[in-house]
């Protein structure tokens, strides 16, 4: 079986006008904390793939990431680059969650990776 996504990261231009975007179109309860204005998504399904909506930063660029569950986050990023990918992120610790990375694939698009 292949690996699951864990989450999605939306980044926004307006991060306010996109939670209220998607919260009112879809349901979805957003728990926003004001220092880092990141809104954690609660879709109250109890099924699907958690995420969080912020800002942009000062590029202005809007993305959506999917994270992408591996067992080592650097091992994966050299397999990535060994296939045309591009490390953006190196791996980093988010103290008692997980360890994170971030690749742009042959297209250039921006992925993630999430290492429990």
């Amino acid at each position: 079986m292949g690996k699951p996504i864990a989450w999605f990261d939306l980044t926004s231009k307006d991060a306010a006008k996109s939670r209220a975007f998607y919260s009112d179109i879809f349901g979805w309860k957003i728990d926003v904390d004001p220092q880092m204005n990141y809104g954690m998504v609660d879709t109250g399904a109890g099924e699907g793939i958690p995420g969080g909506i912020g800002q942009a930063d000062e590029s202005g660029k809007a993305a959506l990431v999917m994270y992408i569950v591996v067992d080592d986050a650097e091992a994966t990023l050299k397999q990535i680059e060994a296939q045309g990918g591009e490390r953006l992120t190196p791996p980093y610790d988010i103290p008692g969650i997980g360890v994170m990375a971030t690749f742009k694939d042959p297209d250039g698009l921006q992925v993630g990776l999430w290492q429990r």
